[in-house]
């Protein structure tokens, strides 16, 4: 057995002023940090427009997407490194390093030659730099976390750390805002074209201000005082990771608190304004308003929750969001397509869309180089449908039977039996069949209920809030200081990188593949469903939590 020296080391706490200091230091730098790492999300469209090949627009954004979850993906392997960095070198210097390469990459993308101009090159290049921002990423959030904590008392870190946890909220707000004034400024095609690349080259000018807040800061005193006692870590990654007391602890912060709290903040910030643009056809530019709206009013929830935090511990409010999430989550992205799209919520209900056809002619369409032709009648039909933004439902017809879409009553036949599909004369049939039916192509801005809208994305929030506000204490609770950058940092970045990550591009896909516009719902529900029973049982009270803490034994 190895034993780390006691987690509990003592020194002397820090002034209020101080402690207040830190805490918007290091939120403010993270807050910029977010910032480069969502705008990707909040120009979706024009990333997908401009480094993606596909004869459906709709599978081009869903390989964006998954670009998108490339940044998650590796999060991961940044929090190795840079954890071990923090928990070996220091924490200030550390978190400098890590929002130089977000800014560099930031940068970067907004410079990158577009698929016309170099082809395959253009998304690989973009897959690179999306890397490189998540390996910033993965170091970024727990030495941030970390570094507050080490100046917070206990009874005031739930509060302290809580204002960390809205600089993922804020930066998402004003990465949406920034494009929405951008958007404002030019036309579509111009925005498209060029005017989006400004976005991520201007982004120069914040990460400047990051990096003069982050040189003012000084290092943590307990990181300082371990250092001097001779008491760090000489292997964070094996004490983390090899070592059963502390992997337990990383599993039960991952599983436990983390997955849910993904699945939740994503689905209720990224995937809802992917939903409203991509499903409900709401105008971008007024789903990133509605969307940093909700974003907004939900700050105040997630400080209250870290600061009841203090008091009654974590486990009550994961348990209660698991719940809650689990049984509404349906129900309010129904109502959030009723008051955004009123027209398609009663289309799709009053004339259902029906796809018949012999199963084996259907494909998973998944074409996001263009080299693919689809061209049975189940495929030409489904490829409409998603065109068209229409939901539909499957039907099992007999082998070589014709392909036919069903809008309420009407049959449009793909094509007739002995002949190639005539698509486009197939295509004007449906599109007629459906404006006919009521099936709208754009969410027609005054049947909008804003209030609602906000009112529902602010509930969905709010939900997600209840464990993110108090996560950053909890996880720094639960890990002792000499491994506490490292294991913070890789539970919370497998836990978002792995399930919140690739939320909206499964839940997408559930959506195309099935027809059914709430499928990608279900992956958030069964996650948050199987999370409450791991943390009925493996969360622990705050008292326990603070044995665990004082007990630092590893195996060596």
């Amino acid at each position: 057995m190895r034993k780390l020296p006691n987690a509990g080391l003592v020194v002397a706490e820090p002034t209020i002023a101080l402690q207040r200091r830190v805490m918007i230091a290091a939120t403010v730098g993270t807050v910029i940090e977010w910032y480069d790492f969502f705008m990707y999300i909040s120009v979706a469209s024009a990333i997908s427009a401009n480094f993606f090949s596909s004869d459906n627009p709709v599978w081009a954004n869903v390989f964006a997407l998954l670009t998108f979850a490339t940044g998650y993906l590796v999060r991961p392997f940044g929090a190795l490194v840079f954890g071990r960095i923090g928990d070996m070198i220091g924490r200030k210097h550390t978190f400098l390093t890590t929002i130089l390469m977000m800014g560099f990459a930031t940068v970067a993308v907004g410079l990158v030659p577009s698929y016309a101009a170099i082809g395959l090159w253009a998304p690989s290049i973009l897959i690179l730099l999306r890397m490189i921002q998540g390996l910033a990423l993965g170091g970024e959030y727990g030495g941030a976390a970390t570094y507050i904590a080490e100046h917070a008392p206990q009874g005031r870190r739930g509060w302290l750390t809580s204002w960390l946890q809205t600089s993922a909220p804020i930066g998402f707000t004003l990465s949406m805002l920034s494009v929405y004034f951008m958007r404002s400024s030019m036309s579509p095609e111009a925005f498209n074209g060029w005017g989006w690349r400004l976005l991520f080259i201007s982004s120069v000018f914040p990460l400047a201000i990051s990096v003069w807040i982050r040189l003012k800061l000084q290092e943590s005193p307990l990181f300082l005082k371990m250092k001097k006692e001779g008491t760090l870590s000489k292997s964070p990654i094996y004490d983390t990771l090899a070592a059963w007391p502390n992997l337990k602890r990383v599993l039960i912060a991952m599983f436990a608190m983390v997955v849910p709290q993904s699945v939740l903040l994503v689905g209720a910030q990224i995937y809802s304004l992917v939903f409203l643009t991509g499903t409900a056809k709401v105008d971008p530019q007024i789903a990133n308003l509605l969307v940093g709206a909700a974003l907004m009013l939900t700050l105040p929830a997630m400080i209250f929750f870290g600061w009841l935090s203090d008091r009654y511990g974590t486990k009550i409010f994961v348990l209660a969001a698991c719940v809650i999430g689990t049984m509404t989550y349906v129900p309010l992205y129904k109502a959030l397509t009723f008051y955004a799209n009123p027209a398609l919520y009663n289309a799709q209900t009053a004339v259902p869309v029906t796809v018949a056809a012999d199963p084996s002619e259907c494909s998973f369409q998944f074409n996001p180089i263009g080299t693919t032709k689809f061209t049975t009648g189940c495929d030409i039909a489904k490829n409409a449908l998603i065109r068209f933004g229409a939901p539909y439902s499957n039907r099992s017809e007999a082998n070589g039977a014709i392909a036919t879409v069903f809008v309420g009553p009407k049959a449009i036949p793909v094509g007739t039996a002995g002949q190639a599909p005539d698509v486009a004369a197939f295509t004007a049939n449906l599109k007629q069949a459906l404006e006919q039916s009521g099936y709208p192509s754009r969410a027609d801005t005054n049947a909008m209920n804003f209030g609602m809208i906000i009112l529902v994305l602010v509930a969905l929030s709010t939900i997600a809030g209840m464990i993110f506000g108090p996560l950053a204490s909890a996880m720094t609770d639960l890990f002792p200081p000499q491994v506490r950058y490292t294991s913070v940092s890789f539970s919370y970045h497998v836990g978002n990188g792995y399930f919140g990550g690739l939320l909206p591009a499964i839940a997408t896909a559930l959506q195309i593949a099935t027809g059914d516009i709430y499928a990608g719902l279900y992956y958030v529900i069964i996650v948050s469903a199987i999370a409450f029973f791991l943390g009925l049982f493996w969360l622990h009270s705050p008292q326990a939590v603070a044995k665990i803490e004082s007990n630092a034994a590893v195996t060596a």
